[in-house]
């Protein structure tokens, strides 16, 4: 079975053709953690979804070159640092070792790359990439210092989301601010520094500031990755404003199709609710460790469910996890002595390739986990 993926840009299952498909070389761009505090169990679905892709495609014969964002400026970053009396650097490092210590204890690959935001190399590209977008009139300066990107010069920004602008209104993801933009829509590229702001500023043709979160992606990837790219991947929630601005800040600088194939994870609730601080019900890893599960257990129990369909986490599906978990051991185990036992002529021939549909070709169909451990 050939590789196919979902693709949110089409909504379509699509086969996979690469960029390169000679050099069997893929680039992957995952967006990461914002270091304002620990990654919750939500996150870290994702991320087990994104380090199956990479496994799977790396069974597949493919080279795979994955970067992976950290968020570490940003509105919440700096909220915290203040309210903590630290330095924005000092604030976020914390949450950024606990992150990698996370990473290690559900067994996730590292990706080849994890820039953070602040790096200047990153910074001087995100000055680059905006004044490019200013000089061909995707972007302007407003008013109040900060510059926005033109929703309405790109025909393309709403594809991914599949949304009509005309029906954009003022929601919690786009807020009409008390000054006046072009359009509603309009997102910041680089925000005007301000009070609140602190020490966390850089230097820029449109004075003192820093960036908005949705261009330090596209400086971040394009410049690990190229102009182009064959997978994005990120949760439902990153599709609309980020990734869409992403796709527009990105275009318009390079005039190329940005990205090849989006794929984005379904929510993850808790007891069927949305996880929140408020209910209770908002877990992270070392929570889950503390009532005596393992890094193992927890990523079954993360990655049992198809990426695209919701999860919903619940004490008695870690107890299954972990049930399934042994039973699966043990398989492998009596397998292992059943293939000592066996000599390699007598052996040949009878691969699990002979099954119908088979682990691989379930993950082949859009990363099937359910079907290939037979749920």
């Amino acid at each position: 079975m050939a590789l196919r993926f979902f693709n949110t840009y089409s909504r379509e299952l699509e086969q996979f053709e690469p960029r390169d498909p000679a050099a069997r070389k893929i680039g992957i761009y995952t967006c990461g953690p914002t270091v304002y505090s620990r990654a919750h169990i939500g996150n870290f679905r994702a991320y087990i979804f994104e380090d199956l892709l990479q496994r799977h495609l790396e069974l597949r014969g493919y080279k795979v070159h994955r970067v992976m964002n950290i968020t570490d400026v940003d509105d919440k970053t700096i909220r915290g640092a203040r309210e903590a009396k630290v330095p924005l650097a000092k604030f976020t490092a914390q949450f950024k070792e606990a992150f990698f210590e996370d990473i290690e204890t559900l067994r996730i690959k590292r990706a080849d790359g994890f820039p953070a935001a602040t790096d200047q190399r990153y910074i001087e590209r995100m000055i680059e990439m905006i004044g490019a977008l200013i000089s061909r009139g995707l972007a302007y300066q407003a008013d109040d210092k900060s510059v926005y990107f033109r929703i309405n010069k790109f025909p393309d920004y709403g594809k991914l989301a599949h949304f009509d602008l005309t029906q954009l209104q003022s929601t919690g993801r786009v807020k009409h601010d008390e000054y006046d933009k072009e359009h509603i829509g309009d997102f910041a590229l680089w925000k005007a520094w301000d009070e609140e702001d602190a020490d966390v500023k850089w230097d820029s043709p449109w004075g003192p500031g820093r960036p908005g979160w949705h261009i330090e992606c596209s400086a971040m990837s394009t410049a690990l990755l190229g102009d182009q790219i064959d997978i994005h991947c990120g949760g439902v929630d990153n599709i609309f404003p980020h990734h869409e601005a992403e796709i527009a800040q990105s275009e318009g600088v390079t005039g190329k199709k940005f990205v090849r194939y989006w794929l984005h994870c379904a929510h993850l609730l808790v007891d069927g609710q949305k996880m929140a601080k408020s209910l209770g019900n908002f877990y992270t890893v070392p929570d889950i460790l503390g009532k005596g599960y393992t890094g193992s257990e927890i990523r079954y129990a993360l990655m049992r469910v198809h990426y695209r369909a919701p999860l919903n986490f619940t004490w008695e599906g870690m107890k299954e996890a972990r049930e399934s978990l042994a039973r699966i051991d043990e398989w492998l185990a009596r397998l292992r002595e059943r293939s000592a036992s066996v000599s390699p002529a007598k052996n040949k021939g009878k691969q699990a390739g002979s099954m119908p549909y088979t682990f691989e070709e379930a993950l082949d169909d859009d990363l099937n986990i359910s079907a290939a451990l037979g749920f």
